[in-house]
């Protein structure tokens, strides 16, 4: 792991997209933002691509739901996940946390990471 892991980013917005219904046989997607942050960090992890981090704060509580799966990451610890649900779809494990993260990574505390393939991350 790098010295200087982590990289603060201006803008941060994470959006849960999911197939509400059809059109003529087309799909059509609702995006819902479930948060925005000027406090994003980017952590790089060995040949891994970047985690971007929003603090929980940032993001609509009332959207997410803590999940029963965790995880162990020798450089971060345990990870806990997050359960995102929009009016029309749950997201299990869709995002996420170090509730008490090694201090090589201390500031990504109460933040939350998102899986690429579950949420939309846009850096602005």
């Amino acid at each position: 792991m790098d010295e200087t892991p982590l990289k603060a980013w201006e803008a941060f917005y994470v959006i849960v997209g999911s197939s509400a219904g059809a059109l003529t046989g087309l799909q059509f997607v609702v995006l819902t933002l479930i948060g925005e942050s000027d406090n994003a960090l980017t952590l790089q992890e060995a040949s891994y691509p970047p985690a971007l981090y929003v603090p929980v704060d940032d993001l609509d509580r009332s959207l997410l739901s803590t999940t029963d799966t965790s995880t162990y990451c020798p450089y971060k610890g345990e990870a806990s996940y997050y359960a995102i649900t929009t009016d029309d779809v749950t997201v299990d494990d869709a995002g996420w946390y170090y509730a008490e993260p090694y201090d090589a990574v201390a500031p990504i505390a109460h933040h939350v990471a998102f899986y690429p393939n579950l949420a939309t991350v846009v850096v602005d």
